[in-house]
Parts: C-alpha cells; sequence; structure tokens
C-alpha cells in the first residue's frame, strides 16, 4: 500500500486546473495537468480516495506500459509483453477501451481488437484456455491511449463514469453532467458559505452538488461499485475505512434553493434530492424566474439556462433578456454565474460579466459568466475593497487561450462553415440566423443515462432480487445521516 506509482485522472475540457486543485488537496503527489486529464503519483489509499472523493474526475487510471508504435503489429507485439497472468486469469473477464489521436491509426475499435487478440494469444500459449470478454460488467477494464506513435496501456479502476453518482433516479431532457456541475461550483469558490440558488434547477444535479461540496461528503457515496473492487489486490478493509471515514464532512449551516417554472422537472428534482438524502439542505419549488425577488440572505446565483439547442425555448433572447433583468434589479449585492453557448443570448443580459470562463457541455463549447451585481460603478466597488477578480480566476480565463489551440471540432466545423461568418479561431459565437452544422457525436463520458433505482442502496444490502432488505447486514456505512431524512421518514 505504501508503495507510489503513476496514476491519471480524466475529466472535461476546461476542468483540468479544477481536478487538479482537488488531488492537491487530497494529498497526489507530482499533479501534472495535461489535455482533459491530470496526472499525479500515489499509493492505493489515494487512488481509491480519487474514485471515492474527487468531485471533477470522470475516471482514474492506472498505466501499467508505456511504448511506442507506428503499426497494428506493433501495437500487438508491445502488448504481448506484459504478464498479463498478474491480473488476468482464464476465469477473468475483460474488455479493452482505446482512445486513439494518431495519423498511423484510423480505427480506434481496431486498436481495441489487436490489445484483446494480444492477451488471448499469451494465454492461448501458455495455459491452451483463453480468458472472456465482457463488454457490459467486465471484471477487468483496460483502457488504451495512443498519441502519435506514444501508447499509454492502463486498468481502468473506475470501471462506469465516475459521474455517474448513482443519486439520479428520475432526468430530465438534456440533464447536466454531474461532474461538470461540480466543477462550475467549484470555479465560483463557493464552498457554503452563503445560501446557493439554481432558478432554473432542471432535474437538481446541481443543487445536489452543491449540497455534497457544502457538506464536503464524497460523491462515490451512493455508488453500488469500482472496477478496482474487482481486482486480484484489492484491499477490502482499506476501502472499508475510507468508505467509512466521515471526518472530513462539515455542517451546512446555509439553504439551498432550486426552481423551474416546469412542474415535471420540479417533482424529478425532488425525486433525486430524497434519493441523495438531502431534503434538509435543498428546498425545491415551482417558480417563474420572472417572479424572482431579491433574497433575505446573501446568495450566490448558479445556472445553465437553455441554449437552444438540446433544449428549444419560445423566446430564447426574450429569456436572457428577462435574467439579466431580474438580476440587475433583484438581486443586488450578490454573485450570479451562468452557463451558456451563444454570444447573443449573453449580450441580451446586458450586463457586464467579470469573469468569463470556457468549457465544454458535452460537444459545445460554451462560456461560464461571472456577474457581481452592485450599485454605482465600478471604480467605486474597487474603491471600496470589491474584488473583481482572484487571481485563481485570472488563471481560470487564461484558459480560453488554450481552447483556441486545441479543439477536437475545429477542423469538422470549418470544414463545414466554409461560406458562413463563423470564426471558430476568436470564440464567436454562430448566429441564430445561420444554419447550425451537424454536431459531432459526443464523448461516451459526455452522455448521461438513466440510473438504477436501487444504485443509492450499498450492493451487499441487497438481496437476489436486488430490492432493499432490511434484516441483511450492510458492509458499508449508510450514507444517509440522521439529518439527511427521506421525505417519507419526516411525515
Amino acid at each position: 500500500m505504501t508503495q507510489d506509482f503513476e496514476l491519471i485522472a480524466k475529466t472535461f475540457m476546461g476542468l483540468e486546473p479544477v481536478l487538479a486543485k482537488e488531488l492537491t488537496q487530497l494529498g497526489a503527489k507530482n499533479v501534472q495537468i495535461g489535455r482533459r486529464m491530470v496526472s499525479f503519483t500515489g499509493n492505493k489509499e489515494m487512488m481509491y480516495r480519487a474514485n471515492f472523493q474527487l468531485h471533477t474526475a470522470i475516471r482514474i487510471l492506472k498505466p501499467i506500459k508505456h511504448f511506442k508504435a507506428l503499426s497494428p503489429d506493433d501495437v500487438y507485439e508491445g502488448v504481448k509483453t506484459v504478464d498479463w497472468t498478474e491480473f488476468l486469469d482464464n476465469d477473468t473477464t475483460f474488455a479493452v477501451d482505446s482512445v486513439v489521436f494518431s495519423e498511423e491509426f484510423r480505427h480506434s475499435k481496431f486498436v481495441a481488437y489487436k490489445v484483446k487478440d494480444a492477451i488471448v494469444d499469451q494465454f492461448r500459449e501458455k495455459t491452451g484456455k483463453r480468458p472472456n470478454i465482457s463488454v457490459t460488467n467486465p471484471d477487468i477494464q483496460l483502457n488504451i491511449h495512443i498519441a502519435e506513435d506514444k501508447c499509454t496501456l492502463s486498468l481502468d479502476s473506475s470501471g462506469e463514469s465516475l459521474h455517474r453518482r448513482g443519486y439520479r433516479q428520475e432526468s430530465v431532457e438534456a440533464p447536466l453532467n454531474e461532474v461538470l456541475a461540480a466543477g462550475m461550483i467549484l470555479m465560483t469558490g463557493w464552498q457554503g458559505d452563503t445560501d446557493f440558488i439554481d432558478p432554473m434547477c432542471g432535474s437538481g444535479t446541481l443543487l445536489i452538488e452543491a449540497a455534497l461540496i457544502a457538506r464536503n461528503m464524497a460523491p462515490g457515496l451512493f455508488r453500488k461499485e469500482f472496477a478496482f473492487e474487482k481486482w486480484k489486490d484489492f484491499d477490502r478493509d482499506l476501502f472499508d475505512e475510507i468508505y467509512n471515514d466521515d471526518s472530513q464532512e462539515r455542517d451546512f449551516k446555509h439553504h439551498i434553493y432550486g426552481y423551474d417554472i416546469d412542474i415535471k422537472a420540479v417533482n424529478t428534482a425532488r425525486i433525486n434530492v430524497r434519493a441523495a438524502g438531502l431534503t434538509n439542505d435543498i428546498t425545491v419549488a415551482e417558480a417563474d424566474f420572472k417572479d424572482f425577488t431579491q433574497p433575505k440572505e446573501r446568495s450566490v446565483i448558479v445556472m445553465n439556462p437553455p441554449y437552444g439547442e438540446r433544449i428549444s425555448t419560445p423566446d430564447l433572447l426574450g429569456t436572457y433578456k428577462m435574467i439579466g433583468e431580474r438580476l440587475k434589479h433583484q438581486f443586488m449585492n450578490n454573485d450570479a454565474w451562468i452557463l451558456s453557448y451563444r454570444e447573443e443570448c449573453f449580450d441580451q443580459i446586458g450586463l457586464k460579466p467579470s469573469i468569463k470562463i470556457p468549457v465544454f457541455n458535452g460537444s459545445l463549447e460554451c462560456e461560464f459568466r461571472k456577474y457581481q451585481i452592485f450599485d454605482g460603478k465600478m471604480k467605486d466597488f474597487r474603491a471600496e475593497g470589491g474584488v473583481v477578480k482572484t487571481e485563481e480566476e485570472k488563471i481560470q480565463m487564461a484558459e480560453k487561450r488554450r481552447f483556441k489551440q486545441n479543439r477536437e471540432f475545429k477542423k469538422r466545423l470549418e470544414e463545414q462553415e466554409e461560406n458562413e461568418e463563423a470564426d471558430i479561431r476568436t470564440f464567436k459565437f454562430r448566429s441564430l440566423e445561420k444554419k447550425e452544422p451537424r454536431k459531432p457525436k459526443e464523448p461516451r463520458d459526455a452522455r448521461d443515462s438513466r440510473e438504477s433505482r436501487d444504485s443509492r442502496f450499498p450492493r451487499n444490502s441487497r438481496n437476489s432480487r436486488g430490492s432493499w432488505n432490511s434484516k441483511t447486514s450492510r458492509d458499508y456505512k449508510k450514507p444517509f445521516k440522521k439529518n439527511r431524512k427521506f421525505d417519507h421518514d419526516e411525515e
């Protein structure tokens, strides 16, 4: 457990600095920011904690082999040099996920097949038998990443993407990814020191992630399992100790409010909040933001309004104009953060943002903007000690330059928009009147899926049919404390 090894935490473009800060606070060593990833070193405990406690990681990889390859045969030979009996046996199922950025390798699935063939052939030569492939629920999940001729072969310690926390029981159209929601909240610097408001809350993702951050609760509390639990060297006692350690959790003395104009969204959010055991911290109600009034307590607003992409609205620009009007007149001396996609929408808000941070929401290159609402002029605000941008926020804004150089969709969009006025290189948004280009397929980790209705309960507390059995003892602690009752417990 004391031996350190290389680890990689994957995340979304734009969240790398936030993830790096989380890892540093967790005690990781040699933290280095990369593209959609952060590398670090740590021991087995650090790997378990990274999966269990990080808010902004999609998955945690443990590299086991670095090599160079210029052809599929090179990949085959490189993979075959690994002694796979350290990780697998003939009764172990496995699957291979591949990510390829190379002119030499055009088909990522073909790379995955070569990895599989190398492993299977090694077992055939040594034992006369072969392990089986399981796409849906493998015992061991492998990942191969190829950048030009550099190959990294890793064990995937997470399994199912870490954004699938386990508390989401119901969903609405185009739900916000949990990792992105947590990253947005951490970017604001909010730690539960004021009230939190999401006036367009949808399925309640921002609300729940805010409560987890405010109370410093581990997002992994609601997960059924992690891939490392099936590894040969899995230390159950160590993971039990990590799972049951709530010494870092803290009290939350303020409150979180969620509103939505759609009663279906309100009911969905309430179901998810109840599943997370956070009904004492979060209140969800039906309300239109045009009726929003000044809150009594100091608050922060974080919101993800419709962009007119996956969710349509009858008067998109009018919605943003209304948002600006409400903030200006009914949110005085507070901060509001808004995630959106189009410059035309931001323009309608009519307020000058103090911070603009680029971030991807799926395949959409968005901006996360901060609006400081105060009386008088900016110079007076500064003269009175008001801070427009912290040093950390200046660093976050500098990421915009990196986005201009590293855009996965740049080439495809430029080909489709040859005769259009959109200027991808200067981060100008396409006009609402222009025909939208076909969006690229979202990465697998950016998609959302319906969670299992039983996932909020630890797997060791289930009977054979997967339902709750109160007579069965748990190996893990109950993730819902006395002050996190279900609604029906309060009745």
